[in-house]
């Protein structure tokens, strides 16, 4: 069974940073992307960043420059940094991965359980 564990989220105040984390784990083949939606109360979940097997990037206009993605391959581990923090990222920040189970098996999305961020002063 995979399983995407975050961590890392909490209370910030304006301009500051956290980083989250998320581990996948289970009996997977290949994670090809992983990457970072978020859901602010009342909307829709938007993309974050993603970030590829090879390190192909791709943020939302809304966080370029502030934040950064990155993985670790061999360790199944996708980070956000997340720098000068709005009130308007204020939201449930879900680690999410593309993957498949087996050889030629077929890709697959997967979720965690979500992080809240608040960022409030």
């Amino acid at each position: 069974q995979v399983q995407l564990v975050e961590s890392g989220g909490g209370l910030v105040q304006p301009g500051g940073s956290l980083r989250l984390s998320c581990v996948a784990s289970g009996s997977i083949f290949s994670i090809p992307t992983m990457g970072w939606y978020r859901q602010a109360p009342g909307k829709e979940r938007e993309l974050v960043a993603t970030i590829t097997r090879g390190g192909n990037t791709n943020y939302a206009d809304s966080v370029k420059g502030r934040y950064t993605i990155s993985r670790d391959n061999t360790k199944r581990t996708v980070w956000l940094q997340m720098n000068s923090l709005e009130l308007e990222d204020t939201a449930v920040y879900y680690c999410y991965a593309a993957l498949t189970l087996r050889i030629g098996g077929r890709l697959s999305d997967y979720w965690g359980q979500g992080t809240q961020v608040t960022v409030s002063s």
